[in-house]
Parts: C-alpha cells; structure tokens; sequence
C-alpha cells in the first residue's frame, strides 16, 4: 500500500490512533500523549490493516497505559440510581428523581429518571441532549478557528474526550456534558484544532492556545475533574 493512503488519524473501536510516518522507523511505535492521545509512528512500507492490526493487538496495554496517565488508581465514583443521588450536567449537580413512568428529563431542578430506567437510559439522555447542545455550541467556534465541520457526535469514546475525522466529523465522549461549558469548549478546540494539525505538534498548541488563550490551566483543570465524572462500564 503506498504512503499516501496511509490516514491521519485510524479509527480502532474507541481508540483514535494520529499516524506519522518515519523514513528511519522499522516498527511501529505506539506513545500515549501527555494529554493522553494515542498516536503512532510507523515506518513507510506498512499498510493500514497491518497497523489496525498492530493497534488491536495492544489495546489492553494502551488501555492500561491510558488509565496509568489519567492517574486513575482510584475507581470512579459510583452512582446510586435513587432519589436524591447527585448527577451533573453542564458543571452544576442536580437530584435524581425517581418517577413511575415517562423519559428522563431535566425538569424543576431535578433530573428524572422512570423507574424501569436504568444507566443506558441515563447514558442515553447525556448523548441525546449532547448532541443538541454541542452542534450549537460548536460552530461559533468553528467559524473563529476557519475550519470546515461536519457535525459533532456523542458517543462513547473509552478513555478519550473527543475524537475527529478527516471529514470533518467530530466525536465527542458523552460524559463531557457533566463538565461545565468552559471546560467543554477546551474539549470543543482541542477537536477542531486536530482538523488541521492530526499531530500533538507546537503548531497544533499555537492553533488551541490561539482559539484559546490560557488553554494550560483549563487544560489541568480538565485532567483533575476527570476522576470525579459519573463513569459507568455500561457507558465507556
């Protein structure tokens, strides 16, 4: 398979691995990033499936390495589906409220929940109501930052904020609608910063700090409220 048709970003189930290719590589080089990205540095001659390949081999060790750099050597906090159990969204906490019948709703300050529901409703909600929210949300910054958008997707994304396609796409984790809005516009530009610069490069961090002056501090606040989100192994 020639150079050229090797992508910029690989798609591996929930991981989204950046691609360089280096002339004096004879094996691949996977490196989880500081600000915990996948990316690999591969030598020319190897063909997307071989590096799927490769990726899907070590998924259990990426993983372990992911959870080791998000220092999660605490569980994340459980969550009682009860009445009165805390859940965020959009920063702010709001009571569950256990009801007979209907949808979950956001509704008079409490979050309700039927009582056949369960945490893929739940999960559901986040990824129903993030996807409104964040399509509005995320052209201002688009138009300020010049680049072309798709649309935004929540879904599940493992241990990983958001991911972006070549084709504009951008896949964002649901549980970032339990941040507040300004930490999700730090997850918004980081995104829409990688449709033009794959790679954790210096001129990737001049585009996010440019989008986002002092883009360092919310990005540590980002990593130290990681460990305190509603993660179930249902929604990962």
């Amino acid at each position: 398979m020639a150079v050229s048709e090797l992508p910029e970003i690989l798609q591996v189930g929930d991981l989204a691995v950046a691609v360089s290719i280096s002339d004096r590589r004879k094996n691949v080089r996977l490196t989880i990033e500081r600000d915990e990205s996948v990316s690999a540095v591969v030598p020319p001659q190897i063909s997307t499936a071989e590096l799927a390949k490769l990726v899907e081999a070590k998924r259990s060790w990426l993983y372990r390495k992911l959870a080791e750099k998000r220092d999660l050597g605490k569980a994340p906090p459980e969550r009682s589906l009860v009445s009165g159990e805390g859940f965020r969204y959009l920063g702010r906490s709001y009571r569950l409220r256990i009801v007979p019948e209907g949808e979950v709703r956001l509704i008079g300050g409490r979050l309700e929940l039927p009582a056949q529901g369960g945490v893929k409703e739940l999960v559901g909600w986040y990824q129903r109501v993030g996807e409104h929210w964040l399509n509005l949300r995320v052209r201002p910054w688009a138009i300020r930052m010049g680049v072309e958008l798709a649309e935004v997707r929540v879904r599940p994304l493992g241990y990983r904020w958001g991911s972006c396609s070549k084709a504009g796409q951008v896949s964002i984790h649901w549980a970032t609608m339990q941040l507040s809005p300004s930490l999700v516009d730090y997850v918004l530009v980081h995104e829409l910063a990688h449709l033009n610069r794959p790679n954790h490069s210096a001129e990737f961090w001049r585009i996010v700090e440019q989008a986002l002056p002092g883009h360092r501090g919310i990005r540590e606040r980002l990593r130290r409220i990681g460990d305190e989100l509603w993660l179930p192994d249902e929604g990962r």
